[in-house]
């Protein structure tokens, strides 16, 4: 048997070793290492182009790892206590979609937060899958809403007991996570699985006293964006599973939607930050969570802003709380979380992760600095100093329940007629809006508009959301199912 250590880095090892081989090109891509397209390699650099290459013996196949793939994913299990893993190249949506996939199918339910990202719910329109929406706590001063109740779980399970799932945020965007210990417990005592969405989880499995992860407490399967808070290329992702998830039928379900193309740049970023994170992820994290402390207590004395902690847990809704999110009501200020993510941007050259309505993003992970944290929190004293409104009239309402009216599939597949959203109050949505980042739906496929929603919509935009989801690019007009 083959001995792997976390120092190793199998596929950046089988690159390298490929590139000594002085290999002459007939296969694809056509730009053959970056000669076929000058432009592009000055941009990007020789070195980069020179890896991005295709499958080959040497180099194994992503639909079918048999050698360095399959030991790079080895290491990836062994660092991230799974008992396989999967490198996912189409991101944690891709990661998402195949544990939906695979956990429930058509006509079969699964039981969810309705705060998912849109990722879960168009695999429910590919797969026929009836979600089983719990809805969230809200926090009515932030605005945001938050973890799954650990008695709507069970209210959830004892009206669905042939659910096949139960699907976590571990966190939430916003840092908010549930007892994911209490609720794996409840998943598998009523022969279910638990899914945990963990993209933007990846540090909980290297840095000490933050929230529990996933696969720590024998959940089924785990979705972890590495690129977010594990330093590997946008777009590389893992999919994490447990003893009870038969790893060829996996395969089988992955390749559904993922490519026969994977990327080696993805790869070999998956397989160095692995490294990285099991040689060193416990000192990182520990500067990442030291850094949004220190900004989290300079914000707060600023006035008006709120940066919130582990003060808001309350062992229920709030059950825990990722504190390397730096998350910051704004509110009070008069300005909307994405018009000071705008004015960052615009006026500071700052970006953020993102803005709502009530509060913005900073993301701090492996590659940030100090100097950086005092340089936003210098721009969020000078925004409030200098673009301070009436805070009075502001829409409090973010989390609206959803009234649901058919199976997220049925609907986007129904017969449609397309209205303005102004006017569709009453109606049935065919498709989704939404505010990206972070990617939940304000209404999904099969959910009724209600005046509220119409509202927020407005509200939304008029603030400087970018609204999604909609044929209308312009987010005007709905699609609505058509009336008998």
């Amino acid at each position: 048997m083959k001995y792997l250590s976390q120092d190793q880095a199998p596929v950046m090892e089988a690159l390298q070793k490929m590139k000594t081989a002085r290999l002459v090109p007939f296969d694809v891509p056509g730009h053959k290492r970056g000669r076929g397209n000058a432009a592009l390699t000055d941009f990007l650099g020789a070195r980069c182009l020179d890896v991005d290459v295709n499958s080959m013996k040497m180099l194994d196949n992503l639909c079918h790892p048999v050698s360095v793939i399959k030991d790079a994913e080895i290491l990836a299990a062994e660092a991230f206590g799974a008992k396989n893993a999967y490198f996912m190249v189409g991101g944690t949506t891709s990661a998402v979609q195949a544990m939906v996939l695979a956990a429930a199918k058509r006509g079969e339910k699964i039981i969810m937060p309705r705060n998912v990202h849109r990722s879960a719910i168009n695999a429910l329109i590919l797969s026929g899958a009836i979600p089983v929406y719990v809805n969230p706590e809200t926090d009515e001063r932030l605005g945001i809403s938050l973890g799954m109740k650990v008695t709507e779980v069970q209210r959830a399970i004892a009206e669905n007991p042939d659910a096949k799932a139960i699907l976590v945020n571990n966190p939430t965007y916003y840092g908010i996570c549930s007892n994911l210990v209490a609720i794996t417990k409840l998943a598998h005592d009523n022969n279910m699985l638990l899914l945990a969405d963990e993209a933007h989880g990846t540090h909980l499995y290297f840095g000490d006293d933050l929230p529990v992860a996933a696969m720590r407490v024998g959940a089924d399967m785990a979705a972890v964006s590495v690129h977010k808070s594990g330093g590997s290329l946008t777009q590389s992702s893992l999919l994490l599973t447990g003893e009870n998830v038969d790893p060829g039928y996996m395969h089988q379900i992955i390749n559904i939607t993922q490519t026969t193309s994977g990327s080696y740049l993805l790869m070999v970023s998956l397989d160095i930050s692995r490294r990285n994170l099991a040689l060193n992820g416990k000192e990182i994290f520990a500067k990442v969570s030291d850094m949004a402390e220190y900004a989290r207590n300079e914000i707060n004395t600023l006035g008006d802003y709120y940066a919130y902690g582990e003060e808001i847990v309350n062992g229920d809704s709030i059950y825990d709380f990722d504190k390397t999110k730096l998350a910051v009501f704004t509110r009070p200020t008069g300005l909307a979380g994405v018009e000071v993510y705008d004015i960052l941007r615009d006026e500071y050259d700052i970006q953020i992760e993102f803005g709502d309505i009530a509060n913005c993003l900073a993301y701090v992970s492996v590659g940030d600095r100090p100097k950086d944290i005092e340089r936003l929190v210098a721009a969020l004293s000078e925004i409030r100093r200098n673009y301070r409104k009436d805070p009075t009239k502001m829409l409090k309402a973010e989390y609206i329940a959803p009234q649901v009216i058919c199976p997220p599939q049925e609907a986007f597949y129904a017969e449609k007629e397309t209205m303005p959203i102004k006017e569709s109050a009453g109606r049935v949505a065919g498709e989704f809006v939404m505010c990206y980042p972070p990617g939940i739906p304000v209404l999904a496929p099969g959910e009724k508009i209600t005046a509220d929603i119409i509202d927020y919509i407005r509200y939304a935009k008029k603030k400087g959301c970018q609204m999604t989801g909609t044929v209308d690019m312009n987010v005007k007009n709905i699609n609505v199912l058509r009336e008998e």
